[in-house]
């Protein structure tokens, strides 16, 4: 499967948003044009059965140690649960922060110290919920390999972060392939592509 194809998906579920009038506000606090609702693929049967098998084409290339997958709450969970299922791993879950509540765990699920995992995200902008999780992960000792997530923004500031925090990142496609989706597709203008590749640019 290739990458423009996974965004050809994200077009096809409507996962991807524009609307340059009434902007979005990211979890990271950007205020953008495009919303990626990665989560919409769930309802998608064949399309999130592309997007799984993807996963694990992926982790088994890139991770073949995997001993362990581990889901973002709450957008990484039900991915993470297929991929488990289809690689025959266990799988925990794991918050931004501990609940409040009950045993305030942060980490749900079974797991063991030096046991290798695989974090799944759904959609990485900045960066930091993602890595917030690996880091409450190797505080429990658990040796992170690497993060893999369906797409991608490509911020300048998602590569510092994960670079500062020695997290390898693999994503399934980028916006790169996004934008060349686009211009294959009748819903979007060349205007709207121009003027979200300039949005992108006063990014970094």
């Amino acid at each position: 499967m290739q990458k423009t194809k996974i965004t050809d998906l994200l077009i096809e579920t409507n996962a991807i948003s524009l609307n340059f009038d009434q902007k979005f506000k990211w979890a990271s606090g950007i205020i953008s044009p495009i919303y990626c609702d990665n989560r919409i693929l769930l309802s998608f049967v064949k399309q999130r059965e592309v997007i799984i098998d993807a996963f694990v084409e992926n982790i088994k290339l890139n991770y073949p140690d995997v001993e362990l997958i581990a889901g973002v709450a709450t957008s990484g969970i039900g991915f993470a649960a297929m991929i488990s299922q289809k690689m025959n791993l266990p799988m925990i879950y794991v918050r931004s922060q501990s609940k409040n509540h009950g045993k305030n765990s942060q980490i749900e699920g079974k797991f063991s110290k030096n046991q290798k995992v695989v974090v799944i995200e759904d959609l990485i902008s900045t960066g930091q919920s993602v890595l917030n999780v690996c880091n409450a992960l190797r505080e429990e000792s658990v040796e992170v390999l690497g993060v893999q997530a369906i797409f991608t923004y490509q911020l300048s500031k998602a590569t510092n972060n994960f670079a500062n925090e020695n997290v390898e990142l693999k994503t399934l496609a980028n916006r790169q392939d996004l934008i060349e989706s686009m211009k294959s597709s009748q819903n979007y203008s060349l205007e709207n592509i121009d003027d979200l590749n300039l949005f992108f640019n006063s990014l970094g």
